[in-house]
């Protein structure tokens, strides 16, 4: 019994060794870690704070929390829900952030498998430094490309006259608008994406390589079987955050491309908001 007991006393003090332990192992790496833990509360957990205007009859000015704050329930949801504007803006939501996702999620894994596999691996720094060129581009600035591309007086519209046919303005085109909006979208994403893969990549065993090699694979057997598998549980992880926002697509880029004419498929929740 009694060395039943000491052994139990011991075993929080072990514990807490150990835990003390591996937080000096590792202090480098919350130090590292503290940055993006204070950005998320600020930008992410703060901000919370303001949902309660959902349930006020609020307008800006208005302090969230007083004595004359007017508490109205469900009444707004309510409003918006039963809306004749609700059904054709969560359909134009819906589709524009399915497509998006079906076009854009495979595309980082296909570029950074490319990129993975070029024999000139100075080449394909070149090229990854010109996929994450668009990145940086602005939302402004990328709408106002597609404007000297697609506008009335365009590039596309100068070659089509130039060539005896009518000008058109694909801003003004229902059809155009979701092609457009995820294109550039994909265009402007996906070298940046691919940077977590390709850093996955990075890590396979050249041994894996070897092994293939001498097996008889071909370059495409081995990004089959060996790239593939390798960067397969970074997939998984970056699909289910994909999914976790895919309804989250922003007002701002829908808004800039928005007019009278694709009002139709434009008007989404964000920018009917």
């Amino acid at each position: 019994m009694t060395t039943a007991k000491a052994s139990a006393e011991l075993a929080p003090k072990a514990s807490g060794s150990r835990r003390l332990r591996r937080l000096k192992d590792n202090y480098p790496f919350l130090i590292m870690l503290f940055p993006a833990v204070l950005i998320v509360f600020l930008f992410n957990y703060l901000p919370i704070y303001g949902v309660l205007i959902a349930f006020q009859d609020f307008m800006p000015g208005d302090e969230i929390l007083s004595a004359n704050t007017q508490w109205i329930g469900f009444e707004n949801f309510t409003r918006f829900f039963t809306d004749v504007q609700f059904w054709p803006l969560m359909k134009n939501t819906f589709l524009l952030c399915i497509i998006g996702f079906v076009v854009g999620f495979p595309l980082p894994i296909i570029v950074s498998l490319m990129l993975n596999a070029t024999r000139g691996k100075r080449t394909a720094k070149v090229l990854q430094t010109i996929f994450n060129g668009p990145h940086f581009i602005s939302l402004v600035v990328m709408v106002g490309m597609l404007t000297l591309f697609f506008g009335r007086y365009g590039l596309v519209n100068n070659i089509v006259a130039g060539l005896g046919g009518e000008r058109t303005s694909y801003f003004l085109q229902e059809s155009a608008f979701r092609p457009m909006y995820i294109l550039s979208s994909n265009w402007q994403d996906f070298g940046w994406s691919a940077i977590i893969y390709i850093a996955a990549l990075s890590n396979v065993d050249p041994g894996q390589h070897e092994a293939a090699i001498l097996d008889g694979a071909s370059r495409f057997q081995r990004v089959i079987h060996v790239d593939l598998p390798a960067i397969m549980p970074m997939v998984s992880v970056m699909l289910i955050m994909s999914i976790g926002g895919l309804m989250g697509v922003g007002y701002e880029k829908a808004l800039l491309m928005q007019s009278d004419g694709n009002l139709g498929v434009s008007e989404l929740i964000a920018t009917y908001v």
